[in-house]
Parts: structure tokens; C-alpha cells; sequence
């Protein structure tokens, strides 16, 4: 792997901060794909390798100590090993004596009954292992109850890495269409071979547009899903959310929320209890598994009762010379649904949430305002962008970023710049990133931060 030679000063302080960063990149590389396990880890010129983690503070293989706003893509709510968390579950494995059992057992209810108290409109639901899993469960529990194939997805918004949804995350300005009947435009190879599952891309926060667009394809459409505040910082406009639910309601298309970056971040009850909208499927994931991986599908009775077992009716079941009900099932199945340590880790996590995520919500906004305030002083055009515990700084003087192509619009090459200087502060998300406020980011952390953003907008970037 070689170093792209940048003769900007941040990435030459970077590279002198993280040799031993970059030879446990290049070593990766003979082993792995790009040097990463997933292509979001690795940004250029090569991804921070880290190697431990406590509270809000991560340290890097050099030695080199950040407070981290990654927090695991907004996973971990309550910061770095908490000792709730890890007794948790150290007393789930002592008590139950295994990790794993493979069948049903009490902290699958126990853990359900929480999430339903803090979601309503999940009135039964199903264990995943990621968001991903969740979303395209959503998607196919949505096919399945109304008997259509296509789906409708908004412009800039991520629900999984499958061939039903990756299309126009981040699409080139060029090749996105007009911004009232956007494009599908693919955003990994391979998906020409599955051009059937092409979804109807939506504009967000334009309800007169999207109502135009989804009246035209109703009869295809099973369902829209949607991210109730894009990327988990850009929100959606009330009356945006109303009418896309008298929309989709109106023309018995399935509405799901994909909750994974909101859900307990935006509020203990995600977007939807911020906008007072009950969709008919909800998706859930990240902070729910404590820093565990877990997704997790609910909603209205009647769609997620299509995966309740029926005699004779599982996949696996040899049928002892019965006819079968398997297709008559949605099957649904994983060896790891509902894994007992994850649960127990999950519960700790949204016990520890009741008490403090209006204290960590405010740490946010004093961070938000500090930043703003700072850049003001210095001159750098930006502000922050967001709702709950997560946000993300923009380089703008723009009052309002209401969806993907208004982002676009935004100095990105600003933020990115910005990003590598306080990354050689000691303040740590991946560039372009959003930031995520867990219970361990104190006063310490706040002051450490904002004395950062001082530093690097007068005496870097200030003009």
C-alpha cells in the first residue's frame, strides 16, 4: 500500500503520528481485502488502527489517545466498556452457564417488553444480527404482505448493504437526475445483474414531489422506507412525516422506519416519537446491542405474524410425509437471533439510557453551540446539523441542510481538512463523519474538544 503523497500539512502530520497505523494497514492487505473488513473502516490515506478503549478515550497502536465521536457509528451509547455493560454480561454467562443455547429462553421477552414500552407501533417483532439484516427483513415481510416487489427508498439515505437498497446513498450531482424524480443510481458493482430489484427513489423533505411519485407507482409499490432523520442528523420536516404517512396509508403501502441511527439517539423512542407517527414496520439496531451486534425488526401484528411457525412449515422440517406449510411462512431463522449475552447487554443499555440520555442530550447541545461558537470567532463557515445525542458539522453559512443535494452543496473539502487537523488534536471520528455523544463524554472531554475546535479553526483555518 503507498501513501498518497499530499502535500497538505494535516495528512503529513497524520502520517508522522501513525506510522505503526499504516504498517498494520499494509500487513492487513496481504490478508484482507483493502486492509479492512468493511469498506466503511478504511478511509485515505489509510485508516487509525485502534487498540484500546475506555469511557469516551480510544488509543491508537501508536500510542496516541483521542476522544472518540465515532462511538462504533453511533453504537455505543454509554461509551467504551462500561461496568454496567460488562457486568451485564459477566453475570448473563455466570448465571447461564453458556453463551448460547439455541432456543427460546427469558430475556428475549424481557428484552421485547422494553423495546415495546419505548416503541408502541411494534406490536410483535423479530431478532436480527445487524441493520442490515433487519432492513431487508422489513423489505421482505413488506413483499410478502402485500404481494409487490418494488420498494421505494429517499435519495441519500442508507438502509444495508443488499441489492434492494443500495442505490443513490451518495450519488454524483451528474448523474442523479432531476432533484424532483431522482435516479436510481447504483452505488456498488454488480447491481445491473439484479436490475429488477430497483427501487423508486424519493426526494426528501419534498412532499409534493414524493406524493407525485409514489401515486404514479402505487400499484408496484410495496412499501417506502425511510430514515426518519437522514444519516441521523438531518431531519425530517414535520409535516413531511405527516403527509407521507396519510400517503402511503391511503394507498396500503407498507411504511417502515429505519431506526438503526435514530433509535435512542434521536430520543428513547426514535423519530417516531419525535414526530408522533406510528409507520407499520420499524428497524432497530446499533445502540440497542450495547456494543454488540443485533438488529431488530417490529411492527404492526397482522404484517410480522406472516413469520409465525406453522406445524409442518418450517424449511427444515422433513415434513414425515405431510404436505408442507413452508410457503405458506415468511421464514425467518438465525442461529444467533436473540443471543442471550447480547440481550443482557442490550437491557443494561437502555437501563443506563432512562436515566441519563437527557443529560447526555444536553452535553450535545452545549458541544453544538461551543462549535458554532468557535467557528463564529474564527471566521470558518459552519454549523452543526442534528437531533438527540448525534449530529454532524457543516461547512456552510446555509440556515438549512434538508436533504442529500443541499449537503452536496456544503464545502466538503473544508470539513474533510478540518477533520485531519483535529484528528491530529486527538479528536477522533472518521472524516466526514457524523458525531455520536455517549454517557461517558464529560466535562473533560467537552473542554478537550472545544479547545481543539479553537485551535484548529483560528490558528489553521481561520482567515
Amino acid at each position: 500500500m503507498a501513501i498518497r503523497k499530499v502535500d497538505d500539512h494535516p495528512y503529513i502530520k497524520y502520517g508522522n503520528k501513525t506510522k505503526r497505523s499504516y504498517e498494520e494497514m499494509r500487513k492487513a492487505e496481504d490478508f484482507l481485502p483493502g486492509g479492512v473488513t468493511a469498506n466503511i473502516k478504511h478511509f485515505d490515506p489509510y485508516p487509525i488502527v485502534m487498540k484500546k478503549g475506555k469511557g469516551a478515550v480510544v488509543e491508537d497502536v501508536d500510542g496516541n489517545e483521542y476522544v472518540d465521536y465515532l462511538m462504533g457509528y453511533g453504537a455505543l451509547a454509554s461509551g467504551h466498556g462500561h461496568p454496567e455493560i460488562k457486568k451485564a454480561v459477566a453475570d448473563q454467562m455466570e448465571t447461564d452457564g453458556t453463551f448460547l443455547f439455541g432456543t427460546p429462553h427469558a430475556l428475549e421477552a424481557a428484552f421485547a417488553e422494553k423495546l415495546q414500552f419505548h416503541y408502541p407501533s411494534m406490536e410483535r417483532l423479530r431478532y436480527t444480527n445487524s441493520g442490515t439484516e433487519a432492513t431487508l427483513l422489513a423489505v421482505r415481510l413488506a413483499n410478502a404482505f402485500t404481494g409487490r416487489k418494488r420498494i421505494a427508498k429517499f435519495e441519500g439515505h442508507y438502509h444495508g448493504g443488499y441489492n434492494e437498497v443500495l442505490y443513490s446513498i451518495n450519488p454524483p450531482e451528474s448523474e442523479a437526475g432531476e432533484e424532483d424524480n431522482p435516479k436510481a443510481v447504483p452505488e456498488s458493482a454488480g447491481l445491473d445483474l439484479f436490475g429488477e430489484h430497483k427501487p423508486l427513489i424519493l426526494p426528501f423533505n419534498n412532499i409534493k414531489a414524493t406524493e407525485k411519485l409514489i401515486k404514479k407507482y402505487k400499484s408496484e409499490l410495496a412499501a417506502v422506507i425511510i430514515e426518519p432523520v437522514q444519516g441521523g442528523f438531518i431531519p425530517a420536516e414535520k409535516k413531511f412525516m405527516k403527509k407521507l404517512r396519510e400517503i402511503t396509508e391511503k394507498n396500503n403501502i407498507v411504511l417502515i422506519f429505519d431506526e438503526v441511527k435514530t433509535g435512542f439517539r434521536t430520543a428513547l423512542g426514535g423519530g417516531q416519537e419525535l414526530y408522533d407517527v406510528k409507520p407499520d414496520i420499524t428497524t432497530l439496531g446499533k445502540v440497542i446491542g450495547g456494543g454488540f451486534p443485533i438488529g431488530v425488526v417490529g411492527g404492526r401484528k397482522d404484517i410480522i405474524n406472516i413469520s409465525r411457525p406453522k406445524p409442518s412449515g418450517d424449511v427444515f422440517d422433513a415434513g414425515h410425509g405431510k404436505k408442507s406449510a413452508s410457503k405458506e411462512v415468511l421464514f425467518h431463522s438465525g442461529t444467533y437471533n436473540g443471543h442471550p449475552t447480547i440481550l443482557a447487554a442490550g437491557l443494561a443499555t437502555i437501563n443506563l439510557l432512562e436515566r441519563e440520555f437527557n443529560s447526555v442530550v444536553e452535553h450535545t447541545k452545549r458541544l453544538r453551540e461551543g462549535i458554532e461558537s468557535a467557528g463564529k470567532k474564527a471566521g470558518v463557515p459552519l454549523r452543526t446539523v442534528g437531533l438527540g445525542t448525534i449530529f454532524s458539522v457543516v461547512c456552510t453559512r446555509e440556515e438549512k441542510i434538508r436533504n442529500y443535494r443541499d449537503l452536496q452543496k456544503t464545502n466538503l473539502e473544508l470539513r474533510k481538512e478540518m477533520d485531519f487537523h483535529l484528528l491530529n488534536e486527538g479528536i477522533y471520528t472518521k472524516p466526514l463523519n457524523r458525531y455520536s455523544i455517549s454517557t461517558a463524554h464529560g466535562e473533560r472531554e467537552l473542554e478537550a474538544t472545544l479547545k481543539a475546535y479553537e485551535t484548529v479553526l483560528t490558528e489553521r483555518l481561520g482567515g
